[in-house]
């Protein structure tokens, strides 16, 4: 019998009735003990989790309470790696939505973006994913590219947001309220959940690379600039896919530096790609 409701309450976790709970703290047995700590420690976890999303909510439901139904977080991935596009997703969830573990991507493992990505895409009102490519990050400079790849997230989703929260940046282009949160993939759910769907894509697509460019290890560092891509790129050479602009890539394939007039005159060419726009990569 207790081997039953350990596997239907610690197991299944499912939730423990009134009686079945009197049951157990009459009944003295260890394993009976077992069960009650069990559920109490995950009652305490869910309190826990209830909580921390209440906060990572918080400035999603300040705007629901003013009416504002579509609220969009807005985030990137991939800024620092030698190889491969930037991307970007954006995120609409309907008035009180809540997905339990969602969390700034990075502090989360493979297999639990991967999960959460899948929910929330199954949850959200409407979303999208977006790439600047490496031919456009050399052009017009890795920030520029990352601005440019969430303009097309934002502009690549199926309903127009009326908000845009932002991790500590800003759409100039776009003539949506926004408002721009320091460590924002931390303080809010729509961002947080838009960093997994950027960082879920865009490792995809590494994953893909590196079928097409084998020897780099795409797979495994997603390319950012550790030792082991070092290496490759000592060995190899550079790829088709390698970011050109930046000074490891340069400093391996014996490039001078850029000059400062460079840097000026990406950034200067930056706002006239973002007025220019492009296509949504997925949506």
């Amino acid at each position: 019998m207790l081997a039953e409701i350990r596997r239907r309450y610690v197991i299944e976790a499912r939730p423990l009735d009134a009686e079945m709970e009197c049951a157990l703290r009459a009944d003295p047995r260890a394993g009976a003990r077992a069960v009650l700590d069990a559920v109490a420690r995950r009652r305490a976890e869910n309190r826990s989790e209830g909580q921390r999303l209440r906060k990572l909510l918080q400035f999603e439901s300040a705007l629901w309470a003013k009416g504002v139904v579509h609220v969009a977080g807005v985030d990137e991935a991939g800024m620092s790696p030698l190889a491969g596009p930037v991307a970007a997703a954006a995120v609409i969830f309907a008035p009180g939505s809540r997905i339990p573990k969602v969390d700034d991507s990075k502090k989360l493992d493979a297999q639990t973006r991967d999960e959460l990505a899948v929910e929330i895409r199954g949850r959200a009102v409407a979303w999208s994913v977006a790439f600047a490519e490496v031919e456009e990050i050399d052009r017009i400079n890795i920030y520029w590219a990352g601005i440019l790849a969430m303009r097309r997230a934002v502009e690549g989703l199926s309903v127009a947001p009326e908000h845009i929260l932002l991790d500590a940046r800003r759409l100039k282009e776009v003539q949506t309220p926004q408002q721009a949160i320091v460590k924002g993939d931390a303080k809010s759910l729509t961002i947080a959940a838009a960093s997994i769907l950027a960082k879920t894509a865009r490792d995809a697509l590494m994953c893909k690379l590196d079928g097409q460019y084998p020897g780099y290890g795409f797979a495994k560092h997603k390319g950012y600039p550790v030792r082991e891509h070092r290496a490759a790129l000592v060995r190899l050479g550079a790829s088709p896919v390698h970011r050109r602009s930046f000074t490891p890539v340069r400093e391996i394939l014996g490039l001078p530096p850029l000059p400062l007039w460079e840097a000026a005159r990406a950034a200067a060419e930056g706002a006239q790609e973002l007025a220019e726009g492009g296509p949504a990569a997925a949506s």
